[in-house]
């Protein structure tokens, strides 16, 4: 006898990557050489000082026992002086800072807390799965908002006001945007603040991209004047940092905010690995040249990933920030999914279909640049062989 499972798991699917990857590691099992440039996997290390940090807080007798269910005080405190320095953003350590196990984590957190069955939520019609899938987790009601192609792809504002109502609880934002690596932009986050002002609705700013080959000064949501009464912020060292399988976070905003979240963590988990905890202040502590030499290494792989979009007939916008390359398919190839389980099984190489993250991404594909260099340049030999 099997006994039946919750509703909720019947409202959602396993993640795309999870089969995907099952897949992939079969390949490999038969001794194929698979080039994996799906996942935005960090390959690069951490710092040297975030390592020593780690291994000598590892030896310390305090570190093995339960820590605070709101982070160690100079945990919230580097994350408070990164925020002032990267951002030019003030927030008390002590009120507007929740550390998480990852800011995934954090996406359940806050969709527990402030969503009720038949809440409606706001997410963007191309973004990552989990604002979606959460959202019906908790029984909510997703509405996809429209991202204009010819904006930049930013939100269709007008539109978006249409789909608002009484229930309209929570909107997801995402900028620099993933997987279409639109760029943030103030005046596009003064907009978003101004639209949850006026509809009374939570703006919650997923923030992990802002420092991997950015074009410019990275920008919080919360730089904006007002933003705290509206806004929370999600910021992860997953991608800035190297330091993926870390699970290291944070939610920032304001203190009512991060109180209301912690009455529903603090009955999920019971806190963080201290020695983490401190290597994650070593890490925020990382000099600039740190994240310019992590950059450089990205910029060669874009290169090799656009001459692979190139070989595929892609088209592509040239602005992008962050760890992935978005690219539009020719109408010589049929579909996305047929083009990545041809190129998975016949030439041993990996990518993300633009589907997996909405239904506009149907004629798209992702490319991730955890991946060196050479091997990229080996996947674009592949398809050219």
């Amino acid at each position: 006898m099997i006994i039946e499972t919750a509703q909720r798991t019947r409202q959602t699917s396993e993640y795309y990557f999870s089969v995907k990857l099952a897949e992939v590691r079969k390949l490999i099992a038969e001794g194929h050489d698979v080039i994996n440039l799906g996942i935005g996997n960090p390959d690069m290390m951490p710092s040297e000082q975030t390592l020593t940090a780690l291994s000598e807080a590892a030896l310390k007798p305090q570190a093995h026992g339960y820590q605070p269910y709101v982070g160690t005080v100079s945990f919230r405190n580097a994350i408070a002086e990164y925020y002032q320095r990267t951002y030019g953003v003030q927030l008390n350590p002590l009120s507007e800072i929740l550390p998480l196990i990852g800011s995934k984590e954090g996406i359940t957190h806050i969709s527990l807390t402030f969503l009720d069955p038949g809440d409606e939520v706001l997410v963007p019609e191309l973004g990552y799965p989990a604002y979606r899938a959460v959202s019906q987790m908790v029984g909510a009601t997703v509405k996809e908002y429209p991202l204009r192609e010819d904006f930049g792809w930013q939100p269709d504002w007008e539109v978006m006001a249409g789909l608002v109502t009484p229930r309209t609880k929570i909107m997801w934002l995402n900028y620099p945007h993933m997987p279409t690596g639109a760029p943030a932009t103030l005046e596009l986050f003064e907009e978003a603040v101004a639209f949850a002002k006026k509809h009374k609705i939570l703006l919650c700013h997923d923030n992990p991209y802002s420092l991997v080959l950015n074009k410019k000064d990275p920008i919080s949501l919360l730089s904006i004047e007002g933003a705290k009464d509206v806004a929370i912020e999600l910021n992860s060292m997953s991608k800035s940092h190297n330091m993926a399988g870390w699970r290291l976070g944070w939610l920032a905003g304001a203190k009512p905010y991060i109180d209301a979240v912690l009455t529903i963590k603090s009955n999920v988990d019971s806190g963080m690995f201290w020695a983490l905890q401190e290597a994650a202040v070593a890490a925020l502590g990382n000099p600039q040249e740190w994240h310019d030499q992590r950059n450089a290494v990205y910029q060669g792989r874009l290169e090799a990933s656009e001459a692979f979009l190139n070989a595929v007939g892609c088209t592509w916008d040239t602005k992008q920030e962050g760890m992935f390359l978005w690219g539009k398919l020719p109408d010589s190839v049929e579909s996305a999914e047929k083009l990545v389980n041809d190129l998975l099984v016949q030439k041993h190489v990996f990518i993300a279909p633009g589907f997996i993250f909405g239904p506009k991404g149907q004629r798209y594909i992702r490319l991730s640049l955890c991946m060196p260099k050479e091997r990229i340049w080996e996947a674009v030999e592949r398809l050219k062989s």
